[in-house]
């Protein structure tokens, strides 16, 4: 299933998801420049290699500093391909607008980088024999969606799922689309664990970490004790996951 949109328009500008999105745009192209020789050892300068912090001889090995932990945060902002980040930006669009909304931009950049963190950090201990550089936003985005997951419990989300050669398009409950993908990652982490060298080409904890880290750390970052605006009348069929259930008894 691939998400389309969801049902809640944002309130206001998401000038902090669009500037995160423009980072990273900006981090591919520059990747593009790079012959493959260089790609790659920029890729395991810049990315989470979990050997490098979990095994210090590897990293002498290769030329690397076990001692250097920017690759945690310049991690989130490299990708391994173009539909890599063009899904990853996707999923950010789709969720990050209304969490942004939630939080405010610096709040939201905030709470980004810190699930994104959380998630390399879960990678490196749940695969400490990687010699592979892991790259990308999802972890940090799965931290946006574990928010959106209680923020907006009565949201949908439109989603697309290929029947044959046909595109079938239909609505699920946000709750729902956003618990199967968690249980996914789950699932398809512990497979990944229970195979001989199966850490493959997805980092399916570091997932699983990020939307832990998301559902527990939007306590602390979501602004309390603010009221919405009073809905309009042609309003309540798209943004009713936005009013608590007190708003709507004074407005309903």
């Amino acid at each position: 299933m691939f998400p389309i949109r969801d049902t809640i328009p944002a309130r206001n500008p998401p000038i902090a998801t669009w500037t995160l999105i423009i980072v990273n745009a900006l981090a591919f192209l520059l990747e593009l420049t790079m012959a493959p020789p260089e790609l790659d050892y920029f890729a395991r300068l810049f990315g989470i290699v979990p050997a490098r912090y979990m095994h210090a001889d590897c990293a002498a090995a290769v030329g690397l500093s076990p001692g250097t932990y920017w690759p945690f945060l310049t991690s989130m902002f490299l990708h391994g391909s173009g539909l890599h980040v063009l899904g990853n930006m996707w999923t950010l669009w789709i969720f990050g607008d209304n969490v942004e909304d939630r939080m405010g931009p610096g709040g939201f950049v905030a709470f980004y980088l810190i699930c994104g963190l959380i998630a390399g950090i879960v990678h490196v201990v749940t695969n400490p024999d990687s010699t592979l550089p892991t790259l990308g936003a999802s972890g940090a985005i799965a931290g946006v969606m574990g928010a959106y997951f209680l923020l907006f419990p009565h949201s949908r989300i439109i989603v697309m799922f290929p029947l044959l050669f046909l595109p079938l398009f239909f609505e699920l409950p946000a709750v729902t689309y956003l618990a199967v993908w968690a249980l996914s990652q789950v699932f398809s982490g512990s497979l990944s664990l229970a195979v001989a060298d199966g850490v493959g080409g997805i980092a399916w904890w570091a997932h699983v970490g990020g939307f832990a880290a998301g559902l527990i750390l939007q306590f602390f970052f979501v602004r309390r004790g603010r009221d919405y605006r009073p809905l309009a009348r042609d309003e309540y069929g798209d943004e009713a996951a936005w009013v608590p259930a007190a708003q709507w008894r004074r407005h309903g």
